[in-house]
């Protein structure tokens, strides 16, 4: 029903209810009739004016909800918003992503000239330079850690046009806790890896360029062949054009004083050491040269004043060359003078002082070589041979200088699942030193690793 019909209605009524009111008068009261009448009239007028009011006042909010709608068909769509990353989380312009592993080993070893003290690093990872040379043949030694465990932060963004990223590694392995085994086995974060990229750019701490990555076998130990490896971590300010790398690194050089075997760690370089490295990607596999020339300097105050310095260079040719489907031989061969201090975790010091305090760079030369072969897609197995030896000059120093060592090993892997790693390896180390004395270790390890 309309607001006409409902005006006319009441109308209708109005007057239908007039006649009754008018018997119930006298009837010369005509002109009181005529005001009722008039006043209805008035009143129907001013319904009709408000409902046309009304329909005016919709009409008008019509069109400007028309409008409103064109405005909004009209109007650009708003820009998509970034896409989450496949891994990791965004803040602002970065994309955050966390990882790392969980590790459990189990090791029993076999020590021909006396066990490490327990806590010595030695019972955790393969130390070539301290494997106890002239004590007691004891009983095995057992021994469980968990501090290969890692973890590893990074961001990745592109910043003012640039492309930056940075990464913060830890893990658990060099630094002992201040507990015990009675209660927890004790264990401190230590900084590995923390480094900012700015386009090609690298500043930090990071693996040495002078080291090749690509090439180190699948072990259960820490490192494996550690003497024949190069293998430092330290910080540096590097550039990187395609497969070649140029870097200014933390300069330290380690000494042997005339006529002993101890370690002097100097801290009188006023040059930093400089590497570089290229690598070569073929369908063969891949391979890498790198380069070191560094400064050895030593210098003491006092009577007898040593203000000595000298160049220490060196050489590192690495590959890896794919075998049948999924097998592959890995080696390294590394060779200079006054670098100790970048292979095999500091086995032989860079430099020796003779009798007049000048140094002369130790030589050396040490090297590696890893097969792998896939059993079944989940099962796999490495041998690997690692050596090296220094060519010490037996005038300047003492007989119990360290001067080769070697180890052999072979482990088997099994991954279940991805990610997920059970394996265990046998392991034999000697140790030799300037004097033919030598010592050994024998090592079963047991491991769990899951890589998150």
């Amino acid at each position: 029903m309309t607001k006409n019909h409902l005006l006319g209605g009441i109308a209708a009524i109005t007057l239908i209810g007039l006649p009754g009111a008018v018997l119930a008068q006298d009837a010369p009261d005509v002109s009181a009739l005529e005001a009722r009448i008039a006043y209805l009239e008035r009143e129907i007028d001013l319904l009709r004016a408000d409902v046309t009011a009304a329909r005016t006042q919709q009409a008008s909010q019509g069109q400007d909800i028309i409008r409103l709608d064109q405005q909004v068909a009209a109007a650009p769509a708003p820009a998509p918003a970034p896409a989450a990353p496949v891994d990791g989380f965004r803040i602002g312009n970065n994309t955050v992503r966390y990882g790392g592993f969980v590790k459990a080993d189990y090791s029993i070893s076999q020590y021909s000239g006396g066990d490490p003290a327990n806590g010595d690093a030695q019972r955790e990872f393969y130390l070539p330079g301290t494997i106890p040379v002239g004590g007691a043949d004891e009983a095995e030694a057992t021994d469980f850690n968990a501090r290969q465990t890692r973890f590893w932060l990074t961001t990745d963004g592109v910043i003012g046009g640039r492309k930056v990223g940075t990464r913060v590694e830890f893990d658990f392995q060099v630094l002992p806790g201040t507990g015990d085994q009675r209660t927890t086995s004790p264990a401190n974060p230590a900084l590995r890896r923390a480094f900012v990229t700015i386009d090609n750019w690298l500043f930090g701490q990071e693996w040495t360029n002078f080291q090749i990555l690509s090439v180190l076998p699948e072990t259960a130990d820490y490192v494996g062949p550690t003497e024949g490896t190069t293998f430092n971590r330290q910080v540096q300010v590097r550039y990187t054009r395609g497969p070649f790398s140029i870097a200014l690194e933390n300069p330290e050089t380690t000494v042997t004083p005339f006529g002993a075997a101890t370690r002097i760690v100097a801290d009188d370089n006023t040059l930093p050491d400089l590497t570089m490295r290229y690598t070569f990607t073929r369908p063969w596999g891949e391979a890498a040269v790198s380069g070191i020339v560094r400064q050895l300097a030593y210098e003491t105050t006092g009577v007898g004043a040593i203000d000595s310095s000298t160049v220490g260079w060196g050489i590192s040719a690495a590959a890896r060359v794919k075998v049948g489907e999924r097998d592959d031989l890995k080696f390294m061969l590394t060779a200079g003078e006054g670098i100790g201090r970048y292979v095999g975790l500091n086995f032989a010091n860079d430099a020796v002082l003779d009798a007049s305090g000048d140094l002369e760079a130790i030589p050396l030369v040490a090297g590696f070589a890893a097969y792998r072969h896939y059993w079944r897609p989940n099962w796999r197995s490495s041998l690997i041979y690692s050596f090296q030896n220094v060519d010490n000059d037996p005038a300047l120093l003492a007989l119990s200088t360290n001067a080769a060592a070697q180890s052999l090993r072979a482990n088997l892997i099994w991954s279940p699942v991805p990610s997920f790693d059970v394996g265990s390896e046998l392991s034999f180390g000697e140790r030799e030193l300037e004097s033919g004395a030598t010592g050994d270790v024998t090592r079963l390890t047991f491991f769990a690793k899951y890589g998150f």
